[in-house]
């Protein structure tokens, strides 16, 4: 038997902020918000436990040093791959140098907290 990724926490100064962006770059909608200040957000109609992970964004003061051990790889379902950077810029995404050369056939962008993410080239088919 093997485990599958349910959800992905995410540390952050403002969950509202990265939860709005977030939703809008995957399509995601809020699924509930705890006590303590975080936010779920999945797919809609799916929620925990469907094919896709779910984000939570958990509320932290905790500052962020270097460069993230972790980071998330996404792809467009319904444009190419530089239609689908001018939208994720559009929505507060920004470039971010890893040390890419810029023959790379992936982006790399930071989110409005600055954790690394990037689009990769190939469209992928939507759920």
């Amino acid at each position: 038997m093997a485990c599958r990724i349910s959800e992905l926490v995410v540390d952050c100064a403002d969950p509202d902020r990265l939860a709005a962006f977030w939703s809008e770059v995957l399509g995601y909608v809020e699924l509930g918000r705890e006590e303590d200040g975080s936010i779920e957000i999945g797919p809609p109609d799916v929620g925990f436990g469907g094919p896709q992970p779910t984000l939570v964004f958990s509320p932290s003061s905790d500052p962020r040093t270097g460069k993230l051990p972790l980071h998330i790889d996404v792809n467009a379902t319904d444009r190419d791959q530089e239609a689908e950077l001018e939208r994720l810029l559009a929505l507060g995404a920004r470039t971010a140098d890893v040390g890419q050369t810029g023959t790379e056939g992936w982006h790399c962008l930071a989110d409005p907290e600055g954790n690394e993410f990037c689009l990769l080239r190939t469209r992928l088919q939507p759920l």
